[in-house]
């Protein structure tokens, strides 16, 4: 059985300096699940519980929480921009909410296991709220410098003169052909 580490790492200098994907000053709570505060254009039950579907998307066990509030802070500052994104969030979490408490009698975030959340995400997997936080994800999500270096991926090798005399043919342990 796998452990997963929810204690966060967010140091108050990174929280006061407004952290690079942050002005929202979002903060992770450490109590076994997921809080955001300070919100100023959606409701903070709502960035919650799209932190959790982000997670449930795109699950990594070594990843802290940090990683997906990160990804999907900006949909606050979008959301007070653009009156149609803010309304699918809110009535996408809704609709998550409505799932969740119809297979399993409570809303999303506090569904017991991974495996019956991911039910109700695939429940809802062809509506637009999913589709828009899945492709908005895979880049939010890992494109963030921290993230690679958990995935072992040293970054882009372009400013270097690419990756032909970088170590891109040192596999030495498959045989020639």
């Amino acid at each position: 059985m796998r452990e997963v580490d929810k204690r966060t790492t967010v140091r108050r200098r990174v929280l006061l300096r407004g952290g690079a994907a942050a002005p929202a000053a979002i903060a992770v709570a450490a109590t076994g699940g997921t809080a955001v505060a300070d919100t100023r254009n959606l409701q903070p039950a709502t960035m919650t519980t799209i932190v959790k579907a982000a997670r449930d998307i795109f699950p990594h066990d070594s990843f802290p929480d940090r990683f997906y509030v990160a990804a999907v802070a900006p949909y606050d500052d979008q959301a007070g921009a653009n009156a149609q994104l803010k309304q699918l969030l809110e009535e996408g979490v809704a609709a998550l909410n409505a799932e969740a408490r119809r297979r399993h009698g409570r809303d999303y975030v506090a569904v017991a296991t991974e495996d019956q959340r991911v039910e109700v995400l695939k429940a809802q997997q062809d509506g637009a709220f999913f589709r828009k936080l899945r492709g908005d994800l895979v880049v939010a999500l890992y494109n963030q410098p921290d993230v690679w270096a958990k995935l072992g991926y040293e970054g882009p090798s372009w400013e270097h003169g690419g990756y032909l005399e970088r170590g891109f043919n040192d596999i030495d342990w498959l045989p020639e052909a």
